[in-house]
């Protein structure tokens, strides 16, 4: 599918939809022109008041004199990001429903922000699943996106595209990996999907399996597989697109692809989400997906752990110690309460880079959910400025997180009276206390931790991963190659490296089941100007 930035008035270009952006239950100015050319008749349909003002809302119209498209789509934008987050979406959506080529003429907003969420949408809001279903959709979809917009936001919006649709992959790639069930996504798949990022952007992959991971002394991450006959994985992909010398990024992975809880078994009610208990590892490939794409000029690291948690007569009990890579030992009082204990090694390990940032992505606790919701990941950091920027790339990212606190006080619920730490520090407070102690792994360096037990993946009749926060991670990582001294990067919300001017869509690493460019991994996004101008279940972590 391309999705190109052209130069023509919205009457004039021949689509199978054209969709027009709609403020207040006005006619932005693209759709003032068209309507010019239909002799009112967009302006009589918005007086009939069948066009909801809610972002989102539409009303499709069919051979509409003057104007050259097949079908007129109406939408209301809304004021603010989110609202036109929504709009977008929408517009995708209800195009791909009809198949062809989609034009779009949104106003309102910042040429390279339309182009850019316009992008993300063509990928994001078609993706669909079907990979394990017999029977797969054959709705064409859109074939073509061609952004409407005036000759002096062309090169704007030619960026922002290649911004956007690399984007809109990295997230369909985490969404492919946690709606996997878990005999096909495995800890080997995970591996091997880094594996095939890696070849595909020039980037390094590494993979060390247990013998080597043995030898490491990461003890307390073997622990967690113990009862598993499925072999455990750690995954190192490097991403080396700054100066060489500078100190890369390190983006840090839970990746346990089930989690039963182990002898301390979860309730049998909804366990099979907990093949969503790897999203911290499938938002970390799928942003190395997306700046990869992109080729943002930043030294990106990812160390992932995966593995199986299962309940075995070699399984770790409740009351085993164990000795962490870092020396520190740890008491299992339970086995539910594992990642953590992947990730300890995991922070350990990631002091060989002398990285600028460290940030984990897991999947950790229930509490979270308790406290924050479906809507807002948990954010905690020991450094306040790390924790702001994360914030702010999620705000700028409509991928929000929330800075949590972690004081002294929380430490002492991790004591114990046989180990160093306790894996769990009571009923109050438990994603505090899971942060707490992950920071006493990450003394050496500046640290930031995402609990996404809320927001990687919606329950219900929407089931399916979500795939946050590949977009926080994306536009933080942005920023900082914005802020790097040798980087020529575009502002962050605009692409972060300079495009040709004719780019091809990177071919998914994972195969996904969109209808739009994710479904043809060949096919082309081009950016070229014309030649004419509900909440979580019991199985979450306690």
């Amino acid at each position: 599918m391309e999705i190109i930035a052209k130069a023509v008035s919205a009457d004039k270009h021949k689509a199978a939809v054209l969709a027009l952006s709609v403020h207040d239950g006005k006619l932005g100015s693209a759709g003032t022109v068209a309507d010019k050319a239909a002799a009112g008749h967009l302006a009589a349909v918005l007086k009939l008041g069948d066009l909801e003002a809610k972002a989102g809302s539409s009303v499709l119209l069919h051979k509409v004199p003057g104007i050259a498209a097949e079908r007129v789509l109406l939408v209301s934008v809304g004021k603010s990001d989110k609202d036109f987050r929504d709009a977008a979406r929408a517009a995708v959506k209800a195009a791909a429903a009809v198949g062809g080529e989609l034009a779009i003429a949104f106003d309102g907003k910042d040429a390279a922000f339309v182009a850019e969420e316009i992008a993300t949408a063509a990928f994001d809001a078609t993706y669909k699943y079907d990979t394990t279903k017999s029977k797969k959709s054959d709705k064409a979809g859109i074939s073509k996106i061609s952004l409407l917009v005036a000759k002096a936001d062309e090169a704007a919006a030619k960026a922002a595209i290649v911004a956007g649709a690399a984007l809109g992959q990295g997230m369909n790639v985490a969404k492919q990996l946690g709606n996997l069930p878990p005999n096909y996504c495995t800890p080997t798949h995970l591996a091997e999907t880094a594996k095939d990022i890696a070849k595909q952007f020039g980037m390094k992959a590494e993979i060390f399996d247990r013998p080597a991971i043995e030898k490491e002394g990461m003890l307390s991450f073997v622990s967690v597989t113990k009862g598993s006959t499925e072999p455990m994985k750690l995954i190192v992909l490097k991403h080396e697109g700054g100066k060489k010398g500078d100190k890369p990024v390190v983006l840090v992975g839970k990746g346990l692809t089930f989690d039963s809880g182990g002898i301390s078994l979860k309730p049998g009610a909804n366990m099979d989400e907990m093949k969503y208990d790897m999203m911290g590892a499938g938002s970390v490939l799928g942003t190395m997906h997306a700046i990869g794409a992109a080729k943002l000029p930043l030294n990106v690291y990812a160390i992932i752990g995966s593995c199986e948690n299962m309940p075995a007569g070699n399984a770790s009990k409740p009351g085993d110690v164990v000795t962490t890579k870092l020396g520190l030992t740890v008491e299992i009082l339970n086995t539910d309460a594992e990642g953590r204990l992947v990730l300890c090694d995991l922070l350990t390990y990631a002091e060989r880079f002398e990285p600028a940032a460290v940030v984990d992505v897991a999947t950790l606790t229930g509490a979270c959910v308790v406290a924050l919701g479906n809507h807002t990941s948990g954010l905690y950091a020991n450094k306040d400025e790390l924790a702001q920027e994360l914030a702010r790339a999620g705000d700028v990212a409509g991928d929000r997180a929330w800075h949590m606190p972690m004081g002294e006080e929380y430490h002492e619920q991790l004591k114990s009276n046989f180990a160093d730490l306790a894996n769990i520090g009571g009923p109050g407070g438990g994603s505090i206390t899971a942060a707490c102690f992950l920071s006493r792994f990450a003394e050496k360096y500046d640290w930031a931790h995402l609990d996404i037990a809320g927001t990687a993946w919606k329950s219900g009749a929407a089931k399916g991963a979500t795939g946050r926060p590949v977009p926080l991670l994306t536009q933080f990582l942005r920023q900082r190659a914005a802020q790097a001294p040798a980087a020529k990067a575009a502002p962050a919300k605009a692409a972060a490296a300079k495009p040709a001017a004719k780019a091809v869509a990177a071919k998914p690493a994972v195969k996904t089941s969109s209808k739009t460019a994710a479904a043809k991994p060949a096919a082309k996004v081009v950016a070229k100007a014309a030649s004419k101008p509900a909440a979580k279940p019991a199985a979450k972590k306690k």
